[in-house]
């Protein structure tokens, strides 16, 4: 298969990119590691005139700690956040997902961005946006905005950027003291996109109940799904069986996950109760190794 006939543009700077997407907009679309586009462009699922190529924008790629945050640049490549120790101690959930992504070479060229912009209801990097409250910012010409992950997954393949921005930075929290996290998903093969899969993080007080619970969910609606009443359930509660148990079931009760050719609804929600009910468990048990309390 080939792609559609398109002009390529290569801006040097962001200002360039920028301009384009201001002159385009719904004609044009971006090329940052391509592991999503190439495929929908040479199946004609996508058509564009336009398509603006922003690898020479270097001050997009970088991870850093500040105000609280890692603050990870759109073009980033998945690759190097899998390697980043700072990403291990600012964001081991973060650094839990990543290496489910497709395989290495993939994660070679796919970037952060990319993988955010794309908005695969399937796809771990949403799902650890949206579990730890995490938010991304979107340039224009017009300026600059913070979205947070909640009002960013808008549906399947859809989020709430306009065509003139560009997303330019993905910011997650920093983890806190007394945490532990998980992440599991269940693929018909590794590097597969999931069936089902679930991100958790839970901190402890020093009394060893639960302060915070961050719980999302993939693969079971048109956008990765935040178990918000899941988390006030675990809020002060003893760490446990029954707990978790109950947790599990009210993840379930929650959930309408669609029917297709790779699962049925119930399928997913089934294993939607069990991956939580594993992840609330590695998490607290972490949380207690690491924080000693």
């Amino acid at each position: 298969m080939k792609p559609p006939r398109f002009v390529y543009h290569d801006p040097l700077t962001r200002d360039e990119a920028l301009t384009l997407l201001e002159t385009y907009q719904d004609e044009a679309k971006l090329l940052a590691g391509g592991q999503s586009l190439v495929p929908l462009l040479n199946m004609r699922l996508a058509q564009p005139a336009h398509l603006v190529d922003i690898n020479r924008l270097s001050d997009l790629a970088y991870i850093r700690e500040e105000d609280g945050y890692l603050a990870i640049g759109a073009l980033t490549r998945q690759r190097d956040i899998e390697r980043s120790p700072l990403v291990r101690r600012c964001c081991p959930l973060l650094s839990k997902a990543i290496v489910y992504v497709g395989h290495a070479p993939i994660r070679s060229r796919g970037t952060m961005g990319g993988s955010l912009a794309h908005a695969d209801p399937a796809a771990e990097l949403p799902a650890v946006l949206q579990a730890l409250e995490g938010c991304v910012r979107a340039e224009s010409l017009a300026g600059s905005r913070n979205i947070s992950a909640e009002e960013f997954f808008t549906d399947s393949l859809q989020t709430s950027l306009m065509s003139k921005e560009l997303l330019v930075e993905a910011r997650f929290p920093v983890v806190p003291p007394h945490t532990g996290v998980a992440f599991s998903e269940v693929s018909r093969r590794h590097g597969d996109f999931a069936l089902v899969g679930v991100a958790a993080q839970l901190t402890l007080h020093e009394t060893g109940t639960i302060s915070s619970a961050h719980l999302a969910l993939m693969g079971v609606a048109e956008t990765p799904v935040r178990m918000r009443a899941v988390e006030a359930l675990l809020q002060n509660q003893q760490p446990g069986e029954e707990l978790f148990h109950t947790a599990a079931e009210k993840a379930c009760a929650a959930l309408e996950p669609p029917t297709d050719l790779h699962a049925s609804s119930e399928y997913r929600r089934s294993v939607a109760g069990v991956l939580v009910r594993r992840a609330l468990h590695t998490a607290a048990e972490q949380a207690l190794q690491r924080g000693e309390i």
